[in-house]
This record gives C-alpha cells, structure tokens and sequence, in this order.
C-alpha cells in the first residue's frame, strides 16, 4: 500500500489505465500487465485482459525472455567487482575451449562480440534445450559474423557464454548462483526459471483474424541465462528500483551506473533512433528523456521494463501474446505520463557543510583561450567546469585528496585537473590534461604554451 503522499493523482492514474487498454485493445493481448515506480517504490499497477474476472495483478507470472540477460549480467558484474574477473579479459582466460574465447567479457556484455545473432537450426526459442546440451551446439561450426569488438551485434549465444563464465566462476549453476545473489537479496520471491502458479499461458495470436493458438513453452537448457526467466510486474519494480539506485547487497549504485552506461558502437539507424546499448541494459533518447531498461520476447511472451533516472520513474510491461503490442513505446509513455503530470519535487538546496578555502578561491570565470568557462563548487563536494556559453565540452570532477580531481563525465572523463601555483602560492592558472584555463583571455605573462604577443590585445589600424 501507498500512502496518500505517495500515491498518483487521478488523472495521471485514469491516463494510465488508458494508455494500457488502448496497447491491450489495438496490440490484440490476450491480458497485459503494468506497473509504475516512483520514488523508489511501486505506486500504480493496472492490467488489461480478454477474460472477464481474471484480470493478472502484481503477482502473476509472465516469460520475460531477453530480460534475463539483464540479470545475467549483473552476476557478471559481481564477479568484476570481486576482482575475480576484468572486463576487457578475453573469454579464454577464464573459460576454455569455447572457440569465441577471443572475444572480451566487456564485448559479449555490449553484444560487440561478433557472435551470431543466434543458434543454429533448429530454433532455439521453439525447441527442447536438450538438443543443444553443449557450448558447441549453441555456438556452431562459425560462431562469429563479425570482427570482435567492431559493431553492435545482439547475440543470445553471447549470453550463453556469460552464464557459462558464471558457472565455472562459481562452482555452480547460473540458476543456482542467480537465485542466492540477486534474487534472494533483493525480495524477488515471484522470479523463477520455470513457471510457478498463477502464471499466465502464452499465445499467439492470428495476424489476420482475431483467433489465438497456445504456444509451447520450452526449457532453453543452455540458452537460459538468455532468456529463460518468468517474472511478475511486482517483482521487475523492485528490479527497476535496483537498476537506478544500486543495493549494497548485490551491487553498489556506481556499478548499476556503470551497466546503464552506453558501451556499444552505434549503427547510423542507431543514432538517428536514438538507441544504443549498455552492459546488459538498452539505452534510448526518446521525447527528450533518457530511458534505460532492457525488452524481451519468446513465444507467446512480451515484456519491457524502462526508467528514466532523472524523473525517477520506472515502468513495466508484460504480455501474454508472440507479437502485438510495442511495449517499449507502452513503457515509454507511462514513464512520459507520469513524468510530465507529477514532475520529480526536487531535494532542497542545501549549502555545504564546510569548504575548503583553496578549492573555494578557485570558483569563477576561467578561459581556455578565448572560449569562457565558469568553474563551480557545488553541494556534493564536486566542482564543475562548463561554457559560460551553454554550449561545448563541460564535466563534473572528484576531488583526489591531494589537491587534484579526476573528471567524472563528458569530454574530461578520467582527465586530470590541478591548480598550478606560483612561488608564493597564488594561482597561476589551471592545467586540465595539458589544458591551460586563465583567468583572463591571453593575459600578459599568462603561461599559456607559444607564448602571449607583448604587444598585447589591437584593433585594426
């Protein structure tokens, strides 16, 4: 239960129910399920379906399909974190024999591995597992299309590996490792590879008449950790909370970052949509808002969970149908919806707590060149550096403890910055990665490289 602080006004809960019937009605589901986070908690469910008294709540199943490998890759990155691992190790170094050991833990985690798309005939997503109960038989005889970190390239072969990787890691199965350090921590209770009651059938529903036909459920056996895994909408909110805050338990926040963070090189049709892809995690600019999240689908199945960090409003969609509604655009609306009806109330400002007085002496007006930066101390103990003129290359940079910062985002992430001094302790200037920033443009005696001309600054005569 909410309380009444925490719950959606009435408009932007009809405008929910709406934009759900509509998918549910145009999209031919036979039952489509939803739910919105807020604030780090569930504040709306709302389902849509074809049969009168039964309509799913939070805590019936769905196939959630490639969404899996959202969660397959967070046991990777605990393993990186551990320090069992790192992301640019090939393959080889840990899991031998695979024949796609050339290819780096960071790139099957991005699809930048130049795996195939999927696994030879028969297809996987309709067939018994057991008929590809080796690495060999997911991957075949030519397992690559692709030169390994090259392109963009979505390969469920590749997350085959990934679980493989874990097992062997481990010592145990992904189902097993899976459940002990992601599910059970964060309360996924209704999370399972193999469907547990109530859970809802799968369907494929004719293209051309409004008649269904039930479609199989398989066990991927290997393919699993690509997309075997049935959830509930209750239970993929509290998984899209983790996604944009981190749990100490699983993940640190900086890690989740990190996941949501873009990784693959881009196709043009990419760029122009707006698309690209993280570790484990699709990223999308869409209205104006970035969305981070991650779709799946397997016969008889649809299902999108997208957040926006910076409304902090998450959504999730499932589906009982093959095709039919885009749940990503779903997803993306109710985000949208409640976005733009109950924009985020942002935290008060708050002054620091204490300032250094040589950090402080740098906050001001700063040129390189002739391009005007303004240098700023904010609140949570970072300075800022960014064009007086709105546009062109700005970061945010972490404190070192010695006198220097370490850019955190944009054109300067990772580079240097320091204070240089004079002899007797006054600011000479700012050296950001061989940069020179002034406090005046091309001032006398400013150290700039090549020199300032002493005849100083002219008209024409």
């Amino acid at each position: 239960m909410t309380t009444p602080e925490e719950e959606l006004l009435p408009g932007t809960r009809r405008a929910l129910l709406h934009r759900i019937a509509v998918a549910q009605a145009e999209g031919r589901a036979p039952s489509l399920a939803a739910a919105v986070v807020r604030d780090g908690r569930a504040v709306w469910h709302g389902a849509r379906t074809s049969v009168d008294g039964h309509g799913p709540d939070e805590n019936v199943q769905y196939r959630i399909g490639s969404l899996t490998k959202t969660f397959t890759a967070v046991l990777v990155m605990r393993l990186r974190d551990e320090g069992v691992l790192d992301l640019g190790d090939p393959l080889e170094k840990h899991l031998q024999g695979t024949g796609a050991g050339e290819a780096t833990v960071a790139e099957l985690l991005a699809h930048t591995s130049g795996l195939a798309a999927e696994a030879p005939a028969p297809w996987w997503e309709r067939t018994p597992g057991a008929l590809r109960p080796e690495l060999a038989d997911v991957l075949g005889d030519q397992p690559f299309r692709h030169p390994t970190g090259r392109r963009h390239h979505y390969s469920n072969p590749g997350y085959t590996l990934l679980g493989a990787l874990v097992e062997k890691l481990r010592g145990a199965s992904w189902e097993e490792v899976l459940r002990r350090e992601v599910l059970e921590p964060l309360g996924l209770d209704r999370t399972s590879t193999r469907p547990q009651a109530p859970h809802a059938g799968g369907w494929a529903v004719h293209p051309w008449a409004d008649v269904m036909l039930p479609e199989p459920v398989e066990d991927l056996g290997r393919m699993a950790p690509a997309g075997q895994l049935w959830s509930t909408t209750g239970d993929l909110a509290r998984f899209a909370v983790f996604l944009a805050r981190g749990d100490g338990r699983v993940l640190s926040a900086g890690t989740v970052q990190e996941m949501r963070t873009p990784a693959a090189p881009a196709e043009a049709a990419d760029v122009a949509d707006g698309a690209t892809y993280g570790l484990g995690l699709q990223i999308q600019h869409r209205d104006g808002r970035l969305l981070v999240g991650h779709s799946g689908s397997l016969p008889g199945f649809l299902a999108c969970v997208t957040l926006s960090v910076a409304d902090d409003v998450a959504a999730v969609v499932l589906a009982n149908c093959t095709s039919g509604p885009l749940l990503g655009n779903v997803a993306a609306d109710l985000v949208r919806i409640v976005a733009e009806a109950e924009p985020r109330i942002p935290e008060p400002w708050r002054p620091l707590a204490e300032v250094d007085a040589s950090v402080l002496e740098l906050a001001g007006q700063w040129y390189w060149g002739t391009h005007a930066f303004g240098l700023r101390v904010t609140a949570d103990g970072l300075v800022s550096l960014e064009p007086l003129s709105g546009k062109g290359r700005r970061s945010r940079f972490r404190g070192n403890g010695d006198g220097t910062w370490t850019g955190l985002d944009g054109y300067y992430a990772g580079e240097p910055l320091k204070a240089v001094r004079r002899p007797d302790g006054s600011v000479s200037h700012l050296d950001l990665g061989s940069f020179v920033f002034t406090r005046q443009p091309y001032s006398e005696g400013a150290a700039v490289p090549g020199g300032v001309d002493t005849d100083g600054w002219r008209g024409i005569g």
